[in-house]
């Protein structure tokens, strides 16, 4: 089948600070009776709710409504004291949301092409740009920035690669080897660089 290379990619060994921080905030929001709250107090917007108005809406006890409030307080999706008013922070969860898509695989590639950023969405591509456009050449080789192939691979190990970032692996696949930035074998099994990649552009 031919030589096989070491793929380089964008990958991130370690978890920031603000990654842990997000994944905590959804861990809390995994638990059905903290979301319900969650969402109670996102509805109730900056009126807020009580303890008591929580668990009446909820419908759970008062000290379990206190210690689900907690719960969300202590991860920063809300505010609120005692026997005050809480009130949710969405912004704490756009946050979380941001720095989730921020570990995504080809998140760092894709800074440095701003014009492609409303064909992805989380990390992971929606759409492809019309094939006779410039951005279909261009996301052809952002993709094969993202693959970063040096060598020969079967078609599996393409196919396991760009589904880390894409549900349309065949589509994407096609569209590589039109672009030119993926060269397939006869056999059609076999893939590997079509041609040099230039400079990276400036975000």
């Amino acid at each position: 089948m031919g030589s096989r290379g070491t793929p380089r990619g964008p990958y991130r060994d370690g978890m920031s600070a603000d990654a842990a921080r997000a994944a905590e905030m959804l861990a809390q929001l995994a638990v059905p009776q903290r979301l319900a709250a969650y969402a109670e107090l996102i509805r109730r917007g900056p009126e807020g709710a009580t303890i008591a108005e929580l668990a009446f809406t909820i419908d759970v006890p008062v000290q379990k409504a206190g210690e689900t409030l907690a719960r969300l307080v202590g991860a920063g999706l809300a505010t609120g004291t005692g026997n005050g008013v809480y009130r949710a922070d969405a912004s704490a969860l756009r946050e979380a949301a941001s720095a989730v898509d921020a570990l995504q695989p080809i998140a760092p590639l894709l800074r440095h092409y701003p014009q492609l950023r409303g064909n992805f969405a989380h990390g992971r591509l929606t759409t492809l740009p019309p094939t006779l456009g410039e951005r279909y050449e261009l996301i052809g080789e952002l993709f094969a920035r993202f693959l970063a192939l040096d060598g020969l691979y079967d078609e599996d190990h393409i196919n396991t690669r760009l589904a880390q970032v894409t549900d349309d692996v065949a589509g994407v696949r096609r569209m590589l080897v039109e672009t030119g930035w993926l060269e397939r074998d006869r056999a059609g099994t076999t893939y590997g660089p079509g041609r040099p990649l230039p400079a990276q552009p400036t975000p």
